[in-house]
């Protein structure tokens, strides 16, 4: 990836004794691999997470699913706690009102802590942001080329035009690396995907293009993936880019993978 250099993110090992863990810090990105984590996370989850989120692991279906959902979350906890001084099973999490609806399922906020923060998980990987503003992160395997054009119409014009005049090799990559940016930046707006990914242009090229009041970085993740994080520059609303969120297309997402067509549907 030439003309840039990407971020990288610190490894989280989950221990025995999670009182150990590294504290969150502002600025900090954290990445989780499941695969090799996710045995210590399934076994601290019992005394972890809350009853809410112990119900909703057992919702997956898919045992994947479950083992990173719950490294994710554990990480969380353990990186909050840690900066909080409590137990992770201490640390309180809340969702602020919805920016589009005004309910109840906004974005996630642990209001003890001092710090906003953003978490995104698929295949076996877990990433998670942390900054003393909004921020947002999204971590995407490398989609299907039928995918990539299903949604490659949905994107601003300008993207979709480069996508198309791109070599066909390397359009799967190219939208991955697009639409990591475009979620992390619309998480850090605490929207997500119900502001029309079509209204903000962020490129598909090595650099990516930042919104106004807004910083975009790629972030290094292994071969097969593509990540970003998304931190405000501003104070409050940034060029009132909160206000767009009416233009509705699909559902809001706080973490998880949503580069699907059902969800991109919704």
């Amino acid at each position: 990836m030439s003309g840039v250099t990407p971020l990288v993110p610190g490894r989280l090992v989950l221990g025995a004794d999670p009182v150990r863990a590294e504290p969150a810090a502002p600025g900090s990105l954290w990445l989780v691999d499941a695969r090799g984590q996710g045995a210590a996370a399934l076994r601290l989850a019992p005394t972890v997470l809350d009853a809410g989120e112990r119900r909703r692991a057992a919702a997956f279906r898919r045992e994947e699913d479950r083992r990173c959902w719950v490294t994710a979350h554990v990480a969380l906890r353990l990186l909050l706690g840690a900066r909080q001084g409590v137990a992770p099973a201490a640390v309180r999490l809340e969702r602020e009102p919805c920016a589009v609806c005004g309910g109840s399922d906004g974005r996630p906020v642990a209001p003890d802590s001092g710090l906003w923060f953003s978490l995104s998980h698929s295949g076996d990987l877990a990433l998670l942001a942390f900054g003393t503003a909004p921020v947002g992160v999204d971590v995407e395997a490398v989609p299907e080329p039928a995918l990539v054009a299903e949604l490659a119409e949905r994107l601003h014009p300008r993207e979709t035009a480069e996508l198309a005049a791109g070599p066909g090799a390397e359009r799967a990559a190219s939208f991955a690396r697009l639409w990591v940016r475009k979620e992390a930046f619309l998480k850090g707006l605490g929207v997500g995907l119900a502001r029309d990914p079509a209204l903000d242009y962020l490129g598909t090229g090595p650099v990516p293009v930042s919104p106004p009041g807004w910083s975009v970085a790629d972030v290094a993740v292994p071969a097969g993936f593509a990540a970003a994080v998304a931190r405000t520059t501003t104070a409050g609303d940034p060029a009132g880019m909160r206000g767009g969120a009416a233009q509705t297309t699909a559902v809001a997402s706080s973490s998880g993978s949503s580069m699907s067509p059902e969800v991109a549907r919704r």
